[in-house]
């Protein structure tokens, strides 16, 4: 999907320099247990539904309004589920801090399905049969899996994934 006009402008002020963001992700649950995932347009990688917040936008409302644009698919948010900053460099070289509120959700309607330029397929997964994934796509479930408790995030010092 192309940069939203708000990245666009702060990249002509800065360039390919870092620039941080506030970002979202959804680790959507349905009543089997099962996970959704989307297969990445860009990368061709399997990942957790997620993007970039808009200005003024509340974290809870992105993650809803992004799982709705990218799936069809409508949630219920359960819990805050963590909070990191990870860093991300984009093949034109843009240099990113993305720090990223992953929520654990509830499927409560919608039928799971491409609904954007940003996804190629969109799979429901058993949490024993998931596709490859990044250590941080990993991290996100892991910390999602109960259905209360508190919400996962570094101790001051820690790495997210040490080495990652």
């Amino acid at each position: 999907m192309p940069a939203s006009e708000y990245v666009t402008e702060l990249r002509a002020k800065a360039g390919p320099g870092l620039i941080m963001f506030p970002t979202v992700s959804a680790v959507i649950f349905n009543d089997r247990g099962e996970v959704l995932l989307h297969q990445r347009s860009d990368t061709g990688r399997w990942t957790l539904i997620a993007g970039m917040m808009d200005p003024g936008e509340q974290p809870a409302d992105a993650v809803i309004r992004e799982v709705r644009e990218e799936t069809a698919v409508d949630v219920v948010i359960e819990r805050l589920a963590g909070i990191a900053l990870h860093e991300v460099t984009y093949p034109n070289g843009d240099h990113c801090q993305m720090v990223n509120s992953w929520f654990r959700c509830r499927a409560t309607g919608g039928e799971a399905r491409v609904n954007d330029s940003e996804s190629l397929a969109v799979e429901w997964f058993p949490l024993d049969g998931l596709p490859e994934l990044n250590p941080y796509a990993q991290h996100r479930i892991s910390t999602s899996l109960a259905e209360d408790g508190p919400a996962w995030f570094a101790a001051p010092g820690e790495e997210l994934i040490p080495g990652w």
